[in-house]
């Protein structure tokens, strides 16, 4: 008896961290796409809001975009929010010049505060963000990491600055992971196993573990090795943005913001 409640307790357990190990984890800004994108609101700001769609009667034409029209009408996160809750800041809805050009619109801008969560509200702030590349780092050597990452092509699989999970079937948890999620350190343990993947595609730790490889094999996208295109720092540079995108991500959640 037991030795039955023993091994019901070991395979619980097991269960339990195979649970724990399948399980999706989302970073803000991919759950911000994935709800813009149910939601509707690439239909007025374009394919993940990265060209608006035309707006006659507004001088500016176009709905706005997110990759390089958002600090044109939001200045900060709290702004970003105004605009989504409310569907215009206080600081435009004051403004009889803004109002009349607003009306001259054939588009505008629905207030979303009701039909979502204040959780929700959070993730699609976080999405506007990560596509208008907000905040920008100041310390040179991370910049230059983000401005490497753009070149290189990661942008690709892993979204603007790192920040999202784009589908990936076949893979582990089904998408690609971002640079500031919780599954990032479950695949990179350190600065040496950063560079395995960099250089290579894959870690060492990851190569010789069979069901990862199994998992890797059957993905549709798979991680490039970059040693050949790297140029003298590059690896550095690369891990010290994903540790200040990370240490962003941390302070962010940690005020609630």
């Amino acid at each position: 008896m037991k030795l039955r409640l023993a091994l019901a307790a070991v395979v619980l357990v097991a269960l339990i961290a195979a649970a724990m190990t399948f399980r999706p984890n989302l970073p803000p800004a991919e759950r911000g796409r994935r709800l813009a994108l149910a939601t509707g609101c690439f239909a007025c700001h374009g394919p993940e809001g990265t060209r608006g769609t035309a707006n006659p009667g507004r001088l500016d034409k176009t709905a706005p975009n997110f990759e390089g029209d958002v600090m044109m009408y939001a200045k900060s996160r709290d702004q970003i929010r105004e605009w989504i809750h409310d569907g215009s800041t206080e600081t435009k809805r004051v403004s009889e010049t803004w109002r009349r050009e607003r009306a001259r619109g054939t588009l505008r801008m629905p207030a979303f505060g009701r039909r979502f969560r204040a959780g929700q509200i959070e993730d699609l702030v976080s999405f506007v963000e990560a596509m208008a590349q907000e905040p920008e780092p100041d310390d040179s050597l991370v910049h230059r990491g983000l401005e490497r990452s753009h070149a290189l092509g990661c942008d690709g699989c892993h979204g603007p600055g790192g920040r999202f999970a784009r589908p990936n079937p076949g893979s582990l948890k089904g998408y690609v992971p971002s640079w500031d999620g919780r599954d990032f350190p479950e695949l990179v343990k350190d600065r040496t196993e950063f560079g395995e993947w960099v250089e290579r595609g894959v870690s060492r730790r990851f190569e010789t573990n069979p069901v990862a490889r199994w998992f890797l094999g059957r993905a549709v996208l798979h991680m490039p090795g970059f040693e050949r295109h790297l140029e003298p720092g590059d690896v550095d540079a690369l891990w010290a943005y994903v540790r200040w995108l990370r240490d962003t991500a941390k302070a962010a959640s940690r005020s609630g913001s």
